[in-house]
């Protein structure tokens, strides 16, 4: 009830309701292991487009399967993927330069700026530093840029003192995507470029020839000419303007815009000036006595300091693959990422031993069951027909489990990189698939037949008749199969225990992945039980919450029968839960649901009708 009433009348106070929905959670969601051009390694990203994959991944190199898996993910409906970058240990190296500071000293090394992520991506980053902050004389700025043009990060009124606030490890390492950085000594870097002597209050007489080389290019000019500049510079700001005008209208190289785009920065009593370019050879220098007397030269630097020594890490073996629980790293990295749904690993199929494919994928189908996930194993590059494939499938005795399903044979698609037909596995384009049906029909829609078109596949690298398709099927080789009009498709919806032998009851894969799904579902919507009091009142709200999802997923087409209680139960009561339960702090609750299983044979009896029809 209100808690003052001041005055007769009525009073409104709204209650909160207590209502705890259960929401479904992600389907399609599809995590990708492997070797990339570039990324941080061993650390789940999650990405929602091929472009993201670009800017973060370094995109499709021939060195990468995960690359061109994406790709064709993204190609086929997906909409949201995990990349984990994995290398071989011991490869990998991160571009680097040291800073050095000659403020009141010799040559000292003072900052080292590292890329962030091992590769060679990591040479193509240029360092610029400048002294023009408010305080020219302690601070400095720090800009990273890309030789090619591409991302670009400033970081203004940076200090080497661990107790500033604006410390440079503290601003930079919390900041930057691109670069780490580590201080080494006091002192702050020098400047990049050409920085002249401090001027005093008084400027020199400037109406000289000076001559100037930016790299191999010489040009001559006069710095002040009266009948043209005007009014002569009373400061150092408009010097280094004029100075400027006169750099940038000087004629430059064929091709080249290192004149064209000097910059020259005025700091305190002195002048920067930098070529318009990113090559580090582009130096900017002033040549005879009359550069001397007006001090542009008391030290010379690169215009950009360039980060070198980045390699990429080879392609990563078994063990790499499989990582450490501990370490977090390789495919246990996944351990801590929530709402991963399907897991791919194009790179084992190119193994060309079986046991080391089927040791990796061992350790991923125990992750799978830890984490219901569902692994889309794709078939040995080496199964080149029917006969290979059944004789092959036997080695995977070992992960013939209903949390995996195995795709037969690979693609034909053209490879964007080289304009050629070329073969690639086939687990990155169903799972594509995959999310396409999921969000069109849901997860209880077996990801296969004529409306499971594989987009971009010129053919497939065997072509299956229904004969050689039904001698796989029953194996729980899921066959992709090509049919006129339609194209290229999947053809098979079965997990690895779905093989005819084995008699499962997770047969197929919509089945398979609905319970996934519903198990997920409740396990995160049913949280807040915990610590609850346990006894009817408990019970009773569970059921309430558990039947409304179900009932939900039921009216959408999710489950068997006409009515909810032939397509679902929930039962949590005395029955269920007992009170040695209660006594050991346990509350049980059992769940029933009655999937729709795929119409996998479709059976038209037709029959002939002997005699006329007459119509009365």
């Amino acid at each position: 009830m209100p808690t003052h009433m001041s005055y007769p009348g009525v009073y409104i106070e709204e209650l909160p309701s207590g209502i705890r929905t259960i929401a479904s959670v992600t389907t399609s969601v599809t995590a990708f292991v492997g070797h990339t051009r570039r990324g941080p390694l061993n650390e789940p990203v999650r990405i929602s487009s091929f472009a993201e994959f670009e800017r973060r991944f370094g995109g499709l190199t021939s060195q990468s399967a995960v690359s061109y898996a994406v790709h064709q993910f993204f190609g086929n409906g997906g909409t949201v993927a995990v990349i984990v970058r994995v290398a071989r240990a011991g490869t990998g190296e991160e571009a680097c330069v040291t800073l050095d500071s000659t403020e009141g000293r010799s040559e000292c090394p003072v900052l080292e700026v590292r890329a962030k992520e091992p590769g060679v991506w990591g040479s193509r980053l240029r360092v610029a530093v400048d002294h023009d902050t408010p305080t020219p004389d302690k601070t400095f700025n720090l800009r990273i840029l890309d030789a090619r043009g591409g991302a670009r990060e400033s970081f203004t009124g940076l200090s080497m003192n661990a107790g500033h606030g604006r410390f440079v490890e503290t601003v930079v390492n919390a900041g930057s995507s691109l670069v780490r950085v580590k201080a080494l000594d006091e002192g702050r870097p020098d400047p990049s470029g050409t920085v002249s002597k401090p001027f005093s209050a008084e400027l020199p007489g400037l109406d000289v020839e000076l001559k100037v080389k930016i790299g191999d290019v010489e040009r001559e000019f006069t710095l002040y000419e009266p009948d043209h500049d005007g009014e002569a510079p009373e400061s150092v700001t408009e010097l280094a303007l004029l100075l400027e005008r006169k750099l940038r209208s000087l004629p430059d190289a064929p091709g080249k815009h290192t004149y064209a785009g000097t910059e020259v920065t005025a700091f305190g009593r002195r002048l920067q000036v930098v070529a318009g370019s990113l090559d580090p050879d582009d130096v900017v220098r002033f040549v005879g006595e009359c550069a001397n007397d007006l001090g542009l030269e008391a030290s010379v630097n690169p215009p950009v300091f360039p980060l070198e020594g980045g390699k990429d890490g080879d392609p990563p073996g078994p063990r790499d693959l499989i990582g450490s629980e501990a370490a977090k790293s390789g495919l246990q990295a996944l351990r801590d990422m929530d709402d991963v749904n399907l897991l791919t690993l194009p790179e084992l199929s190119a193994y060309e031993s079986t046991e080391d494919m089927v040791t990796v994928l061992s350790a991923a189908e125990q992750l799978c069951r830890e984490r219901r996930i569902f692994l889309l194993v794709d078939s040995p590059s080496a199964w080149g027909g029917v006969d290979a494939a059944r004789a092959g499938i036997g080695a995977f005795d070992a992960v013939r489990s209903n949390h995996a399903g195995l795709y037969f044979p690979h693609l034909q698609l053209t490879d964007p990189l080289t304009g050629r037909l070329r073969s690639f596995p086939p687990s990155g384009a169903v799972a594509g698939v995959i999310a396409r049906t999921d969000a069109e029909r849901g997860v209880w829609k077996a990801p296969a037949g004529t409306e499971a078109r594989l987009a971009g596949v010129r053919s497939l690298t065997v072509k299956l008749t229904d004969r050689e398709n039904g001698l796989l099927n029953p194996l729980g080789v899921n066959c992709l199969r090509t049919f006129p009009v339609v194209g290229p498709l999947i053809w098979g919806s079965r997990t690895l225990e779905g093989a005819d032998a084995l008699d499962s009851e997770w047969k197929y894969v919509p089945v398979r992945r609905l319970a996934l799904h519903v198990e997920e579902s409740l396990h995160r919507g049913l949280q807040w039980v915990v610590f609850e009091p346990n006894n009817e009142q408990l019970w009773l709200q569970i059921r309430l919450k558990a039947s409304a999802y179900l009932n939900d997923l039921f009216r959408q087409g999710a489950f068997q029968g006409g009515t909810p209680r032939e397509a679902y139960f929930v039962k949590c009561d005395k029955d269920t839960t007992t009170q040695a339960d209660i006594d050991r702090g346990v509350v049980n609750v059992v769940v029933g649901i009655a999937p729709v299983r795929p119409a996998e044979f479709v059976i038209v009896t037709i029959q002939q009708v002997a005699g006329e029809l007459t119509l009365s």
